[in-house]
């Protein structure tokens, strides 16, 4: 009696804890994702009409390679709710249905009698063009040496039958050819698509996937609203722009875009999108920075039993992948947080708390429409922003290199986050006219937008006089004379600035003497007391003149170079 007793308490007991078995599978829905540069961060949101004591809601079909640390969980609903944990489980899927494999596999066993019937009949069409090239050929051979009589020379209606009949016959065979070459690819086509499906079945009896559970505990009946946060892998976003220049109003209008992949293998339909620039990969603070030690090397002796175990399976494996069925509770907090009263409504239950990585270099972007992003990897683009910078615009050319001056743009970031660096296409007005890149900007710094040539400012360079002399007595010197001249010419309706380059020789032998005579040193400025032309500490030679419409301006370049002559120089023109 006691014992029938006991049976029935603990039967009694154990069905009053809720079950793997019996847990509730929750009807959920990715509504919210935020993606950063090397990973996102999915919400995934379910609805439980739920009576009072504990439950178990699994949210299944989840990606593999789901980060199990990075779960979350959180509730909204009757009051009296509470969290109690949330774990994460590896789950293999079943095989694929066997009559869908077998009608795929005959349908690809199809296709390939179809290729072996083209293919015979290929092998028939060259038998046929090799007679009838033979044909052609013995119809044109000579008789050997000593073989006697020489055969008969076909007349010249026989050759003209012959080669009308070749002649078709050839063409016949070159268009049944050329059908069957595109009869084959189409057939490659579909076999290839029916193997591809194949291996997919196939390959769903090894396909993993984490289901996540929620247990929850309930003082009242009612309605609960769960949602879990976990990362993915393989899903991040880049930027991208679109920079046109407003030549009239002196402006750039920058569009900010975010190319955004996903592929975790869930599909991202209709969601909340949210770009991050933090970088969570990196870590909250700087990392340690370990001693610098020097020491005397010695040889590293591996213990026998070391060296024989080397590859097994000991107890340190630490890193070896969960096994399936192998759960995980992530929770490592205290979740005895109740709702509050019913009469407040809808309540936050006790729920984990989200560690966000951002300081003053990192912004998020909330994107204002909904977006989906299928899964398997492809790109999805989402526009992020679009600002007015004010430009100043400047004209640089290297006229020794190029006769051309290249436009460029200069603007401030005057947002309040980032530019990452990306790829740029660059307009100006609405014309395209180049494919570049932007290097990252913070708010506040200036940045460079290089707009290609503009015919309107023409630059010309002419060698005016170049002289070789020869002085002195006893110490024989050569003295080599170089001038140049350098006309801008600015054909807009508007003021410019140019910015031009010469190149000067730079000495790398005291003997070999460079003398600057046009412009002269005292009007040459240095980096630190910049004047019109300013030399930097490669020997250029930077001019920056401001050009009022129409205006042309010369600019003289004289110099010389001096040695002795007996001194063989390289680098002089």
């Amino acid at each position: 009696m006691k014992t029938k007793t006991l049976w029935l308490f603990l039967t009694i007991l154990y069905a009053s804890f809720p079950s793997e078995s019996s847990a509730q599978k929750a009807d959920s829905r990715i509504n919210a994702v935020t993606v950063y540069r090397d990973r996102a961060v999915v919400t995934r949101t379910a609805t439980a009409q739920l009576s009072a004591g504990e439950h178990v809601l699994s949210f299944e079909n989840l990606p593999a390679a789901l980060v199990d640390q990075s779960l979350q969980a959180s509730g909204r609903g009757v009051a009296g709710a509470t969290i109690l944990d949330v774990s994460a489980q590896n789950v293999f899927a079943e095989a694929a249905p066997n009559d869908r494999v077998k009608e795929l596999e005959n349908q690809i066993k199809e296709q390939q009698r179809q290729r072996r019937i083209l293919d015979d009949r290929g092998k028939t069409l060259e038998e046929q063009r090799g007679f009838v090239q033979r044909m052609l050929q013995a119809s044109t051979a000579t008789a050997p040496a000593g073989a006697g009589v020489a055969p008969a020379r076909p007349t010249l209606d026989e050759w003209q039958k012959l080669f009308t009949y070749s002649e078709e016959t050839l063409g016949k065979i070159a268009t049944e050819q050329q059908s069957l070459d595109i009869q084959k690819e189409t057939i490659q086509a579909k076999q290839t698509a029916l193997e591809q499906q194949l291996n997919q079945l196939r390959g769903a009896r090894g396909r993993q996937s984490k289901t996540i559970t929620v247990r929850v505990s309930l003082t009242t009946p009612g309605k609960l609203d769960i949602a879990i946060q976990y990362a993915v892998p393989n899903a991040g976003w880049t930027p991208s722009y679109d920079a046109r220049l407003r030549s009239a109003d002196r402006a750039v209008e920058l569009s900010y875009f975010g190319i955004v992949h996903n592929g975790s293998g869930e599909e991202w339909e209709n969601v909340a999108l949210t770009l991050s620039t933090a970088r969570p990969s990196l870590g909250g603070g700087a990392p340690e920075l370990p001693a610098w030690i020097a020491d005397i090397a010695r040889p590293i002796v591996r213990p026998p039993d070391a060296v024989a175990g080397r590859g097994g399976g000991g107890r340190g494996g630490g890193g070896a992948a969960p096994a399936a069925g192998q759960q995980f509770n992530t929770l490592n907090r205290d979740f005895s947080l109740e709702l509050a009263t019913a009469d407040a409504g809808p309540v936050a239950a006790g729920s984990l708390a989200a560690d966000v990585a951002a300081g003053v270099t990192s912004a998020t972007f909330k994107i204002p429409v909904t977006v989906s992003v299928p899964g398997n990897n492809t790109s999805q683009k989402v526009a992020i922003n679009t600002g007015r910078l004010a430009a100043t615009l400047q004209f640089q050319s290297t006229p020794k290199v190029l006769e051309a001056a290249f436009l460029s743009a200069y603007a401030n970031n005057t947002t309040d986050y980032p530019l990452l660096a990306g790829p740029m296409n660059t307009f100006l007005d609405d014309t395209f006219v180049a494919a570049s890149s932007l290097k990252t900007v913070m708010p506040g710094e200036k940045f460079e937008l290089a707009l290609g040539v503009d015919d309107g400012i023409t630059v010309k360079r002419r060698l005016i006089n170049r002289f070789t002399e020869d002085t002195g007595i006893t110490n024989k010197t050569r003295r080599i004379t170089y001038e140049f001249l350098i006309t801008i010419t600015n054909n807009k309706a508007t003021a410019e600035r140019v910015v031009f380059k010469e190149p000067t020789p730079v000495s790398r032998d005291e003997k070999i003497v460079v003398k600057l005579l046009t412009p002269q040193e005292k009007e040459v400025g240095t980096l630190a007391n910049p004047k019109e032309v300013t030399r930097e500490e490669d020997g250029k030679l930077v001019w920056r003149v401001n050009l009022k419409p129409g205006e042309k301006r010369e600019f003289p370049l004289k110099l010389s170079v001096e040695h002795p002559i007996e001194l063989q120089v390289t680098g002089l023109e």
